[in-house]
């Protein structure tokens, strides 16, 4: 290469390197396994890929955090094996393709959700107890932690570690994320998670979502009474969950308004609704063929979501049979045992690269269980969805995406072959549900900023500015008589009372007066 090519070659590569940071921080990731990894897994990539050093901390027992050459893991142990771990995940699952589900079983569920949390919270206390690894992460600097804080481990290291923490989630049960931000949830036009009610709400919904709130409140002691004993065993000066996790730095919220109600959120939550829809691959050689050979009728998704893959014999034999007598091809993730004529236009897979295949032009419907990645994958690609809610929050997220009119709803629990038909061929036929997810997914997807970029952005300033104190609300300092304003409004009252009573003895005075008077006159 001559000179008149190399220095300014070199000049532009030098200019280039200094238009970016000069150097990446130190950041520990504390996840939650399942889904929930899933998409924060792409942001510590994209964090990796900026230049910034990541140590993920894996409890031995992980199903979906594996060590990869892109970050550094630490492994720690554990005082369950993964067959207990699965055994009680399974017992969340357990009954949901049996019968619908009651106001009874809405406490068992809750009891199932505290001996899961219960196990994982051991494995938690067990990597808080390890004083040699714990003098070794300290000793590391990290600049940052990024945690989920559906588990109160990442949390309680940020605040050991006294280092910012940026937490990556949908939501927490009970909103006990707003709860925390001390975030305004007026009960008038913010209906409740699970009441099925919308934003627009009529005098006995509005009457329903007041006692719901009630409800939640009990719930909520129950949830996290176990969060909030190891919170307090670990800090005397901060005695609940709620109260510990009100210091995040940083909400990375997967929210979008397209998929949520309207109402009031608080400076330091940032929207990342959409981030695990962002990038898409090419698809494997066989699958493009499969899908591709589809032609003018195209193709169906079938999938319940990355922890269920299988579902009872009969029930299944009801899909096979709809499947058989429609002209789509169905790509399905299905580990059960396939009946001996399973019709040929279905694929079987254990593993599908879900938004690829939604990507392709040529879906037609996703059927889905109505996990957040799922739900927000359908919207991306504008593709209508049959919705199979198991539990969780997939009963209120296939709530939402029915009443804005781009799927429909079928119950597991009583799903025929001539039911699925039957909503298939609406949402195909029917193209006010593909216009309407059109429309959808338009606006969802014209944003400044994509939602990876957004958090890589926030994530990097908590790391510069060691933290976002400025955005964190007064509404913390201040006791529910000061939130309120009830002694402001107590002072107003006695004003008033006052005026009113020097008033009364004025009247009654001057009443008096004249009285005597008249009385002296006629005497």
């Amino acid at each position: 290469m001559s000179s008149g090519v190399w220095f300014p070659t070199l000049g532009l590569v030098i200019w280039l390197c200094c238009l970016g940071p000069t150097q990446g921080g130190k950041i520990l990731v504390v996840p939650v396994d399942g889904s929930h990894w899933l998409s924060m897994k792409i942001l510590v990539k994209e964090l990796v890929h900026r230049g910034h050093e990541i140590l993920v901390l894996v409890p031995e027992t992980s199903i979906f955090v594996r060590d990869s050459e892109k970050y550094k893991t630490e492994i720690y142990p554990v005082v369950y094996t993964k067959d207990e771990q699965e055994q009680k995940f399974n017992k969340i699952k357990e009954g949901v393709f049996l019968k619908e589900p009651g106001i009874t079983d809405l406490f068992q569920s809750v009891q199932r959700f505290v001996e899961f949390t219960t196990i994982l919270m051991e494995g938690c206390e067990r990597l808080l107890n390890n004083q040699s690894l714990m003098t070794r992460l300290r000793g590391e600097g990290f600049d940052l932690l990024l945690t989920d804080p559906f588990l109160p481990c990442g949390s309680i290291l940020a605040h050991t570690f006294s280092i910012p923490a940026v937490f990556f989630l949908r939501g927490l049960p009970c909103n006990l994320h707003l709860q925390a931000n001390r975030c305004p949830s007026p009960v008038s036009y913010v209906p409740l998670f699970s009441s099925q009610n919308t934003d627009l709400m009529t005098f006995p919904q509005r009457f329903k979502n007041m006692l719901m709130s009630f409800l939640q409140s009990y719930m909520c002691k129950i949830l996290y009474a176990h969060f909030d004993d190891l919170v307090s065993r670990k800090f005397g000066d901060i005695t609940t969950y709620k109260d510990l996790i009100s210091y995040g730095a940083i909400w990375l919220i997967r929210y979008d308004f397209v998929f949520e109600w309207p109402r009031p959120l608080l400076p330091n939550m940032v929207f990342v609704g959409g981030i695990n829809c962002a990038k898409k691959a090419p698809l494997p050689a066989d699958l493009e063929e499969f899908v591709d050979g589809s032609g003018d009728d195209g193709f169906i998704v079938f999938t319940l979501g990355s922890m269920v893959s299988n579902m009872p014999e009969e029930m299944a034999k009801q899909f096979f049979d709809a499947f058989r007598q429609i002209p789509q091809r169905v790509l399905w993730r299905y580990t059960g045992v396939p009946p001996n004529d399973a019709p040929k236009n279905v694929r079987l897979m254990k593993w599908l690269p879900q938004n690829d295949v939604l990507a392709h032009p040529k879906a037609k419907v996703f059927i889905t269980h109505g996990g957040t990645h799922g739900v927000y994958e359908g919207i991306c690609n504008a593709v209508p969805m049959l919705m199979l809610p198991l539990f969780a929050d997939q009963i209120e997220n296939a709530h939402r995406m029915v009443v804005r009119g781009i799927a429909e709803k079928l119950s597991v629990h009583d799903v025929t072959t001539e039911k699925i038909l039957g909503t298939l061929h609406k949402l195909i036929q029917d193209q006010s549900y593909k216009e309407k997810i059109v429309e959808l997914s338009q606006i969802h997807l014209d944003r400044p900023m994509e939602p990876l970029d957004l958090a890589v952005f926030w994530t990097e300033f908590v790391i510069k500015h060691k933290g976002a104190a400025h955005l964190r609300v007064a509404a913390h300092d201040l006791n529910r008589i000061q939130y309120h304003s009830l002694d402001v409004i107590g002072f107003l009252l006695i004003i008033v009372l006052t005026v009113l009573w020097v008033m009364i003895k004025c009247c009654l005075f001057c009443t008096r007066k004249c009285f005597s008077k008249g009385t002296s006159k006629r005497k």
